[in-house]
């Protein structure tokens, strides 16, 4: 299954996903579950899925997204969308990000259908388009358009995972994420003079531009210590992953060790677009750079753009936010059910596994459900190495075969504990 929904190309831009909505929706439909296809715009289709309980407690829902970031195929080993298995790898385009957690979230309500555990809950499956350029036709207008979706005890994305190691060393670590970082991207404008290209040129704006994206991303940043981030390292002392928590410098070292843990203690900025120029003989009129940056909760967006314009010391480079910044994001509760029910589980299948709640380094459609007080956990029940951890929007994106039957097995027992009936209590048809 997962093979086959890895062939259906839903890159987005365009999106397109409504293939991959029928495609979820007939296995949900095969096995008798009650299936709704809500087109928010044409070909962007989302699919929810109903699997339902005695309704003694509230439903849970899983929630993913059909759509992927698009690929250069040029720079792919082997096709994006072919679904192929090399030595115990799954490659393709959202194997890891996120139709691989998609299948376990389907999974889940399979088994429990086929195996006809009684439920106290009802499992609501949604995949949604479009999370991959803003959610405006997925999930942000599902919240709008259908908030009776969303009358659930809880939620389970994506948003973090388990990692294989830690400060270099092996580790059975678990991130569970409560929160994600902000979204904060600049824009690096310099006007200049244009002129012919045949000369020198002082005035050609690519040169500052240029000097500007080199102390920025040569710019040394040391770790933050912010209440969560503290937790975070009460939890990993706890688990004997670091010796102690307030030993900053073997703390940032080890934190350094990984692009993503250093994510999770820093405020990130990377180029990713540069504009200029309409002629190779021309010297542009302007020159301008966008630059991704995630802030860490309690950043103030205007403090950290003056840092950024501290940092350029350039009069000429004007700095300025791409678009109006959000809300600090909402966090979720980390002492409830869902959230003791997770570490069990962990637990049980590792015994010294560490758990931590943590604050996602990417943005996921859990945004926009914490605010309406649905608690939403970003859960990948994977132990992925760094270069599954490295396949995030990258060429050759993979998950091993074995982490896909850890997630599975993992994800349905989170479910099956959360949703079951008490023994002996009612099933849905009240036997």
């Amino acid at each position: 299954m997962l093979r086959d929904y890895l062939r259906i190309d839903t890159s987005n831009p365009p999106g397109r996903e409504e293939p991959a909505a029928r495609f979820i929706g007939r296995l949900l439909e095969a096995e008798g579950v009650p299936v709704e296809y809500i087109e928010i715009a044409p070909e962007r289709v989302a699919v929810v899925g109903r699997l339902p309980g005695s309704g003694a407690a509230r439903a849970l829902m899983l929630s993913n997204h059909l759509d992927v970031v698009p690929v250069q195929r040029e720079f792919w080993s082997v096709d994006p969308f072919g679904g192929e298995v090399r030595d115990g790898r799954i490659y393709g385009r959202g194997a890891i990000d996120m139709k691989s957690v998609g299948v376990m979230h389907l999974f889940a309500v399979l088994l429990l259908k086929r195996l006809g555990v009684p439920l106290a809950r009802d499992v609501v499956f949604l995949a949604a388009p479009d999370e991959e350029a803003g959610s405006s036709q997925g999930m942000a207008w599902l919240v709008e358009h259908r908030p009776e979706l969303f009358d659930v005890e809880c939620s389970l994305n994506e948003g973090s995972s388990g990692m294989a190691d830690f400060g270099g060393r092996p580790a059975h670590l678990f991130e569970i994420a409560v929160s994600e970082k902000a979204m904060s991207p600049l824009r690096l404008r310099v006007v200049g003079t244009p002129g012919h290209g045949s000369k020198p040129a002082p005035g050609n704006p690519l040169v500052p531009l240029i000097r500007a994206l080199d102390r920025l991303t040569t710019w040394d940043r040391h770790v933050e210590l912010t209440p969560a981030t503290r937790a975070y390292l009460e939890r990993l002392e706890a688990g004997g992953l670091v010796r102690d928590a307030t030993d900053i410098a073997a703390i940032e070292a080890d934190v350094k060790q990984s692009p993503d843990t250093e994510a999770a203690f820093t405020n990130t900025i990377n180029a990713t677009m540069v504009r200029a120029g309409v002629k190779n003989n021309v010297i542009p009129a302007v020159a301008e750079a966008e630059v991704d940056c995630r802030l860490l909760a309690g950043t103030s967006p205007e403090e950290w753009r003056r840092q950024v314009v501290e940092r350029i010391d350039d009069d000429r480079v004007e700095v300025s936010f791409i678009y109006d910044h959000e809300p600090d994001p909402a966090v979720s509760p980390w002492g409830t059910e869902m959230a003791a029910l997770i570490e069990g589980v962990l637990r049980d299948a590792f015994e010294d596994a560490v758990v931590v709640p943590s604050t996602a380094i990417v943005g996921t459609d859990n945004r926009f459900l914490r605010p309406l007080g649905i608690p939403s956990y970003g859960f990948i029940p994977c132990l992925l190495s760094q270069a599954e951890r490295d396949g995030f929007h990258a060429n050759d994106e993979f998950l091993t075969v074995e982490n896909f039957n850890l997630g599975l097995e993992v994800m349905f027992e989170v479910v099956r504990r959360f949703c079951a009936a008490p023994e002996g209590g009612p099933s849905e048809d009240g036997r």
